[in-house]
Parts: C-alpha cells; structure tokens; sequence
C-alpha cells in the first residue's frame, strides 16, 4: 500500500495533469494556453481590475509569470492596462468584452468540470475535504517560508 505522501503527491499530480489538459483543450479556441484560464477567471472577479502584484498573489505565482501571460492576453485583446498616475507598473489589468466572454465561457465549462469530477460526493465530504485541504496548503506555506524543523515531530 502506498504511504501518505505517495497518495497526496500523485492525486494532487494527476490532477494537475488533468485540469492543465482540460483547461489547453478550451483554452485553444482562443489561442491560449492553460495557465491563460487562471488569469481570466481571476480578473473577471474583480472587475475594476488588479496590479500585477496583486494577480500574482492570488493566482499563487511569481511576477515574471504574471508578466508573460497578461503581455500575451494583452496581445490578443483579452485586457487592457490602466495607467496609474503615469506609472505603467502600478497599472490595473482589466479584462476587455472579449476578454470577459472567454472568462465567463471558462468559468462555464470549469463549473462542467467540476461538477462531474465530483459527482457523488456528499457535500459533508466535500466541505470536509475543501477544509482539510486549505489546512495542508497553509501548513505547507508556512513550511516553504519557515523551512523543516530539524528535529521531527516538532510542528
């Protein structure tokens, strides 16, 4: 039987392999790629728009990331940027019209995703398992911030 962290490490992969695979599909019709979706559907929650900073938060990534995907949704007409008082860098990313109608269609097709995934799943256990899984992400941050104990058993 496969220990602990063998199972979480290549459910979580397997997922990953599956929402980027799923993601690419739709993605295409805009010619875009997977990491695009995060984007969209992140600004199209904020519809007066984020700074990069901002968007790299939320979205879990490092700024050169953020710049390469929102130069290239810029390109295609998916956003825009805001100048802030002359500073380029403190702009706000906005979505465009077209822009917001591949978030929305993004978000769409992830809800199919979704629910299908996670057919037959009670929502006991579903927020049981949204709840377990916020916990481990939080205590792998602080992990990754604050580094390993050198003696186990100590967190």
């Amino acid at each position: 039987m496969l220990d602990r962290f063998a199972r979480f490490s290549l459910a979580i992969a397997e997922i990953d392999r599956c929402w980027h695979k799923l993601a690419a599909e739709e993605m295409a019709n805009y010619e875009l790629n997977s990491p695009h979706a995060v984007y969209l559907n992140t600004l199209y929650s904020f519809e007066e728009g984020l700074t990069a900073t901002q968007l790299a938060e939320l979205c879990c990534k490092n700024k050169a990331d953020v710049s390469r995907m929102t130069s290239i949704l810029e390109e295609k007409g998916f956003l825009r940027r805001q100048n802030m008082d002359g500073k380029l860098y403190r702009a706000k990313l906005v979505l465009t019209q077209e822009g917001r109608r591949a978030a929305e269609h993004i978000r769409r097709r992830a809800a199919v995703a979704v629910e299908m995934a996670g057919a037959g799943i009670s929502d006991a256990d579903r927020e049981t398992f949204y709840r377990c899984l916020e916990q481990i992400a939080e205590k792998l941050q602080f992990l990754c911030r604050e580094g390993l104990p050198e003696k186990e058993g100590t967190v």
